[in-house]
């Protein structure tokens, strides 16, 4: 992303607004908000809430915004504020609320948005309040790239509630626009789109409606019509911001289309992110929306100068440290990379932590060889957010690669059974896990007699590689042969009481790999141990020495040095038949 860090030395210096210049309306102040030009909005607010104190509004407004700034702390003090001038205010007992949703203290939440909705009587602005809370990021990120996505539960909550204020008033655009975005968050582009456009049949003039009904066709990859969204809402409103901050987004999503076209349309991202900057303000919060896009831009190089820079800041917000050491790590800078990465998870709270947090902070220590910590660090990615199953399948490559067979196993079994982006490779890595932990147990107890094997992981192996053998289009010769081990494992007794569980998967692999127009030295080391047992098969069980002798001679053509091979010819059975 080499045309995006142009941003960083071309175009940020900008302008600050004095507040002197802006008008003291609370319209105006929520136009701000929409407008995301947050400093404006809070200058003109915190006016407000001196030369209109007793209007409880004005606080509730001045929450929002630092809420949505991720200053949860000021947030929760001034709702208060606004319901010390009026105990009874639905929208600050719905600020109180939503700072409880982000701080994952659901009861809290629910009990306060139950009250603010009991409150709101004709009012349909505290149940758009109540949508959009449910809409907010759990994270600590009010912009959520980094895995702070809504959930299920809160979009269908959020829709929930919304529905009645719809009911409340089917006038108010607002509520739709929330209830498309809700619709959005779970991918329902048809519902999303009927709920956008009606609020655009009662409000034609809402720039945010406009931008919404863009973004979803940004989602359908439908570019051209996306862009005329966003130009729509600027012939509104020109100095509308977040139309820009989308075509930004959209520039970015499409570039990757046209090889030809890439470097223009990440130029194009840049330029238009740098006017959504520019139309709001050049402060902390924004350069941290400007975090935010470099994030999903993947360009980790710009984004570690900024966040450096603003870690440098005596007002730097915390979260700058979580996009440090992203970065770090992505640019191969693993000291930086934990010492930020310790510091935002030491200090944030658990309510702002998310799975990629240990999960970047996991893989930082595994890369500066710190085995125990890292994977101490990727397990407590679970704890933050258990519905996260995909972390199962990060946990499972990280131990899988550490050779931690037995730990691997579990997780790629747990990530194998919950989450629909398990492949059959992973499937076939639960199965080869716990055979190597099984074999591993085998190994170990030759030395130490009271080392206990657990033959339990030779029956989850067998289910794992059935899964794939069912699930594959063809048979997979090296999945077969590690099936038949299994198998042969599973034998009781010696070789002299064999009972032929692994002969079926033997004799496939042999009909795989003899049907090839060559083989290589694996393949034949392979075959040997197929021969070598069938042979023995042949032997003890099915009481054909001259078959034993054939399928022993195949093994020893294919590899000489197999011991069961050896043996066999070095018995008074196999003395002088070797040719």
């Amino acid at each position: 992303m080499k045309m995006i860090s142009k941003i960083a030395g071309a175009g940020l210096g900008l302008m600050f607004l004095g507040s002197s210049v802006f008008a003291q309306s609370l319209a105006d102040a929520r136009k701000a908000i929409d407008a995301e030009q947050y400093q404006k909005a809070k200058s003109m607010l915190k006016n407000l809430t001196t030369t209109q104190a007793d209007k409880d509004e004005n606080y509730f407004y001045l929450g929002w915004v630092y809420l949505k700034q991720d200053y949860t702390d000021s947030a929760k003090a001034v709702f208060n504020k606004g319901l010390g001038v009026n105990a009874k205010s639905p929208l600050n007992l719905v600020g109180i609320g939503a700072v409880a949703h982000v701080e994952k203290d659901n009861a809290t939440a629910t009990s306060n948005f139950n009250q603010a909705l009991a409150l709101a009587g004709k009012n349909s602005k505290p149940y758009l309040y109540v949508g959009l809370s449910y809409l907010l990021p759990v994270s600590g990120s009010a912009a959520g790239p980094t895995g702070s996505k809504v959930t299920p539960a809160d979009a269908d909550a959020a829709i929930a509630v919304l529905t009645k204020g719809k009911a409340v008033n089917a006038k108010d655009a607002e509520v739709l626009v929330a209830m498309g975005d809700a619709y959005r968050s779970q991918l329902k582009s048809t519902d999303a789109y009927t709920q956008y456009s009606a609020a655009l049949a009662i409000d034609p003039k809402s720039t945010s409606a406009n931008v919404a009904e863009g973004v979803l066709w940004q989602y359908a990859e439908n570019f051209e019509d996306s862009r005329k969204q966003f130009q729509a809402a600027l012939a509104i409103d020109a100095n509308y911001g977040p139309a820009y901050r989308e075509w930004a987004e959209t520039d970015l999503r499409e570039a990757p289309k046209d090889p030809t076209q890439y470097d223009a349309k990440v130029k194009s991202a840049a330029d238009n992110y740098k006017k959504y900057i520019s139309l709001t303000d050049y402060s902390t919060e924004s350069q941290m929306r400007y975090a935010d896009f470099l994030i999903r831009a993947k360009d980790y190089t710009t984004l570690q100068k900024v966040t450096t820079d603003l870690s440098a800041s005596a007002k730097s917000n915390l979260r700058v440290y979580r996009y440090l050491g992203y970065a770090a790590f992505e640019n191969k800078d693993y000291p930086t990379a934990e010492t930020a990465l310790t510091k935002w998870i030491s200090q944030a709270g658990a309510t702002r932590l998310i799975p990629n947090d240990y999960l970047y902070l996991g893989r930082t220590q595994i890369a500066q060889k710190k085995d125990s910590l890292g994977v101490q660090s990727l397990r407590k990615a679970l704890t933050v957010d258990t519905n996260q199953v995909d972390v199962y399948g990060e946990i499972a490559n990280s131990l899988f690669g550490l050779h931690k067979y037995a730990e691997a196993a579990e997780a790629y079994k747990i990530y194998g059974q919950k989450s629909k982006h398990a492949t059959l490779q992973d499937h076939y890595k639960e199965g080869f896990s716990y055979f190597q932990a099984f074999k591993g147990q085998v190994i170990a107890q030759q030395t130490v007699k009271t080392t206990k094997v657990d033959t339990s992981y030779l029956v989850k192996a067998d289910s794992a590689f059935s899964y794939v053998e069912r699930k594959a289009s063809k048979p997979i010769a090296a999945i077969v042969f590690l099936h038949a081990g299994v198998k042969d494992f599973e034998e009781t007794g010696d070789r002299s009481d064999i009972k032929g569980l692994a002969k079926p998967y033997y004799e496939q692999y042999v009909q795989l790999i003899t049907a090839k127009a060559s083989q290589t030295d694996d393949d034949k080391t392979n075959l040997a141990t197929a021969y070598a047992y069938l042979g023995n098969y042949a032997e003890y069980k099915e009481k054909d020495s001259a078959k034993a002798l054939d399928l022993y001679t195949k093994g020893q053509q294919m590899d000489p040095t197999n011991p069961q091979v050896k043996y066999y010819f070095a018995t008074k059975k196999g003395a002088g038949k070797s040719k």
